[in-house]
């Protein structure tokens, strides 16, 4: 479910319609919608009712601090991977102690700023980082909350770049050695053992994989708590999908995902954190692009827009599908027409579809790409020295600039000419 429908034939984010912020911003630009953002995050805490459970937004999926900020006023914590995501979510008036630090890379600045400032949890992903965030603990006289995380092994049958749970990939410590690695942390004094961490991919459409690892994690808990350990935090992590085609093939929705977790850790008395990133921002965002012009080639006409790989990079990097939609509703019985939609950047991976049927279209006209929430702002660049592009967020009947576009200045400015040229 998003708030991005046609009213009287105009394409619009809750109550605003999209060629008005168009109008006001120009395009290419990124939009979000608020009451869809809160409906996706309260999805997961009704999902996980009756549980001792803390949501926390794997912000990566898209970390503009007015969407932390909706977010943590509704009750949300974060998940970060970075020191830059730990103090966006800072100055978004997210408290410490309701961040997750995640990551395989974690340096000792990043882990000093997060003692100082305040965290949750460590989510630790090897002996030699568990033993630095030990040391520095201990410099800082303070000791480090910290859950382990485990590889359980299980195929989520996802896109091979976002699959994290397989023995070959670099995430987590191979279940089979938990007992020794826990052993050691325990043995650090600058640490404290609150949990287990284990997240298996993004983008899962079937709910068979998270049950795999989840039995998995709670035959664990059961044998650390026997082997001496105080294992009373599950962070599982998050990964559910989100549909990108309006097909009836639908991912599993939150309350089954919710009712998965009752059922096979639900017993072990445990608090349950998950973190849900692209289920939450997915569908509460689009981009909106305008035709610069219809070109007709050999065999197949293109739609080129002034959106480019730079701004979305789904497509060129995972071969993502995103539905494109006009901004203005076509006629009843308008026959639509396969097109090429391209963008300027001069490379043929710049492409967002082939032979995508859509209605007959102009130059001017916009288009809106759905499901563009996640992954889409976080990941754009300014390649070809392209400005990255606004982000909008709706709430009712306004709107607001969140980050406006630079100038070509301001783009510019930011290089510094050494003293021998």
């Amino acid at each position: 479910m998003d708030h991005f429908l046609y009213r009287d034939g105009a394409l619009c984010a809750e109550d605003v319609p999209l060629a008005e912020i168009a109008a006001t911003v120009g395009s290419p630009f990124y939009v979000y919608s608020t009451a869809t953002l809160l409906r996706h995050f309260q999805l997961f805490d009704e999902a996980l009712d009756g549980t001792d459970h803390l949501i926390c937004y794997a912000m990566k999926a898209a970390s503009n601090q007015a969407i932390l900020r909706t977010l943590a006023q509704a009750g949300a914590g974060m998940d970060v991977v970075s020191v830059g995501e730990y103090l966006r979510a800072r100055a978004a008036g997210v408290p410490g102690v309701r961040i997750v630090f995640s990551g395989v890379g974690k340096t000792a600045e990043e882990i000093r700023v997060a003692l100082v400032g305040g965290i949750r949890q460590f989510n630790v992903e090897s002996e030699p980082e568990m033993e630095v965030i030990n040391a520095i603990a201990l410099e800082l006289g303070k000791v480090a909350p910290i859950t382990i995380r485990v590889n359980p092994d299980v195929d989520a049958k996802t896109h091979a770049k976002i699959a994290t749970g397989k023995s070959e990939n670099k995430f987590g410590i191979p279940i089979a050695r938990a007992s020794a690695v826990y052993a050691q942390a325990a043995a650090l004094p600058g640490l404290e053992v609150v949990g287990i961490d284990v997240h298996i991919g993004s983008q899962l459409t079937d709910l068979a994989p998270f049950e795999t690892a989840y039995r998995k994690v709670a035959e664990l808990t059961e044998r650390l708590r026997a082997e001496g350990h105080d294992i009373r935090r599950l962070d599982l992590g998050g990964g559910l999908g989100i549909p990108y085609t309006r097909s009836n093939e639908a991912p599993p929705l939150p309350m089954e995902y919710g009712a998965l977790i009752k059922r096979t850790l639900g017993h072990l008395g445990c608090e349950i954190e998950i973190e849900p990133g692209r289920l939450i921002a997915g569908n509460a965002g689009l981009m909106v692009s305008k035709v610069i012009y219809v070109k007709s080639g050999e065999g197949r006409d293109f739609l080129i827009l002034d959106a480019a790989m730079n701004d979305l990079i789904r497509p060129a990097m995972y071969d993502a599908h995103h539905d494109i939609v006009p901004v203005v509703e076509p006629e009843p019985g308008v026959e639509p027409q396969p097109y090429d939609i391209v963008g300027p950047v001069c490379e043929s991976g710049d492409t967002f579809a082939k032979a995508r049927m859509m209605p007959p279209l102009a130059a001017g006209d916009l288009v809106a790409f759905r499901s563009a929430g996640a992954y889409g702002a976080v990941m754009s660049s300014e390649y070809n020295s392209r400005p990255l592009i606004p982000e909008v967020l709706v709430h009712g009947d306004q709107f607001a600039v969140i980050r406006p576009r630079p100038s070509f200045d301001e783009m510019i400015n930011r290089d510094t000419i050494p003293p021998w040229l």
